[in-house]
């Protein structure tokens, strides 16, 4: 239920690796967009459709607001396309206790791997992707229940932040078992953030569009709109974005859907909360 921190230098070099794997995944990324529709897909978010980014907590969306994304926890919108966050590869703080010790990545018996900007939230072992889907799996049919259209799953790159204890592969396999799950649902599946993943997540896991914080700030936009065209959605912070907003709405290739919240995804009517979208 909120915004990445500045990973900063996991961030720019995310950009640099995203590039590379970009290059590396162009005739995957040209035949995802050039295939044709499968008419039993699940329905993807409107290309260039207007955005709120309510993770913080739900609250009436501005008028000519088109996509929502909300906490799991939370009722979708009426009559608008709605996205379910999901937090399927770390703890959600105050949410440790659910979880089975054995599927916490530990470093030794008695100490558990943190996620060091997040140090309330623990790491999943994705080794075990099958029992850690057994967990979620409900999550995600429970989101299809509640009426939403599409989920998000955040924290896909855990593995950078393990010291090499997990694997690039460790996740992809759990991300393909949750992707699969989504569209048993009916749901479609977002990836959120790890822009140097997106050709392998979208390629092999399957993922449908995704979810981006400050592509614009650490120019990695590329990095997803490369691989997911206009089916990207873009949050930016007004601590990290380095220009107007306008400027970035005016900005070539920028995502079709770009958005600025305030860090904390605040509701409106509380301190420091802020919306703006491009026209």
């Amino acid at each position: 239920m909120r915004a990445h921190p500045i990973r900063g230098t996991i961030r720019r070099a995310s950009a640099a690796l995203a590039a590379a794997a970009i290059a590396a995944a162009t005739l995957a990324g040209c035949a995802a967009t050039e295939s044709t529709p499968d008419a039993n897909a699940p329905a993807l978010p409107p290309a260039g459709g207007a955005l709120d980014y309510q993770l913080g907590g739900a609250y009436d969306p501005p008028a000519g607001v088109q996509i929502v994304a909300r906490d799991r926890a939370a009722s979708p919108a009426d009559g608008l396309y709605n996205i379910c966050y999901v937090n399927a590869f770390q703890t959600q703080p105050g949410e440790l206790d659910r979880w089975p010790d054995a599927l916490l990545l530990h470093e030794d018996k008695d100490t558990l791997v943190h996620d060091p900007d997040w140090p309330d939230e623990v790491i999943l072992d994705t080794r075990q992707s099958a029992s850690i889907a057994d967990v979620v799996v409900p999550w995600i049919r429970g989101c299809a229940d509640d009426g939403f259209d599409a989920v998000e799953f955040d924290n896909l790159d855990t593995y950078t932040r393990t010291g090499g204890a997990l694997t690039r592969d460790d996740n992809l396999a759990l991300a393909t078992l949750l992707v699969t799950a989504a569209h048993d649902a009916g749901l479609a599946a977002g990836q959120k953030n790890a822009a140097e993943d997106a050709p392998l997540l979208h390629s092999r896991a399957g993922f449908d569009f995704a979810v981006t914080e400050e592509c614009v700030a650490y120019d990695e936009c590329d990095a997803y709109t490369s691989v997911y065209g206009e089916h990207v959605l873009a949050i930016e912070y007004p601590d990290t974005l380095t220009v107007p907003f306008a400027q970035a709405c005016a900005a070539p290739g920028r995502p079709a859907s770009l958005v600025l919240r305030d860090r904390d995804l605040v509701t409106p009517g509380e301190a420091g909360y802020a919306y703006e979208r491009c026209g």
